[in-house]
This record gives structure tokens, sequence and C-alpha cells, in this order.
């Protein structure tokens, strides 16, 4: 049985780990995909991007592709930016921070 959090085992140069809660994530990474905009490029690839979210995108040979690999590159790109400590519009985070006990 799980408590509703995930372990995104996300470590800074303080080995610093963060426990950040699913639902919280989950619940910021639909929303932004809500928002993608998805086009047909003249090769055949389609091209998915998430307005405000930098370098945010994905192509692939048909729109479900992209929708998931979309999902994807939200998620990698968020779990970068709690990593860095960096500010994430519409995201803020309560963290469990827990310091590697050195042996």
């Amino acid at each position: 049985m799980t408590d509703g959090r995930l372990n995104t085992n996300i470590a800074t140069e303080s080995e610093t780990y963060y426990t950040i809660n699913r639902d919280m994530f989950s619940e910021f990474i639909e929303k932004k995909l809500k928002t993608a905009k998805y086009k047909l490029l003249k090769d055949g690839i389609y091209f998915g991007e998430i307005p405000g979210l930098k370098g945010v995108w994905a192509s692939a040979k048909n729109l479900e592709d992209c929708r998931k690999k979309l999902q994807e590159v939200v998620e990698d790109w968020l779990l970068l930016k709690v990593r860095d400590k960096e500010r994430v519009p519409g995201f803020s985070l309560k963290i469990d921070r827990r310091e590697l006990v050195k042996q």
C-alpha cells in the first residue's frame, strides 16, 4: 500500500532527495498537456509543443505517439526543474528533504 507519494530519486549537489506528491505532479502534467498544440508537418510527421514551457516539444509519425512522447518530455522537464530548484509557474512544491547518511 502506498501513501500517494512518488519518490523521484532526484539528488542535488548536496545529495538532498525529494519526495513528490504523485497527485500534485500528475495534475500539473495533465493540465499542461491539455494546452498542447499539435500540427502535421509537410513531411507527414506530427509535432507537439506546450506553450509557455520552453524546449518542451515532441515529434512522431502519428498523433498518438506524439502525445505519448510529449507527456514523457513534460515529466522529464518537470523533474529536472525540481532537481535544479528552478521555479515552475503554476507548480508549487512542498518538499520533504532528507539528507543521505554518509557511511
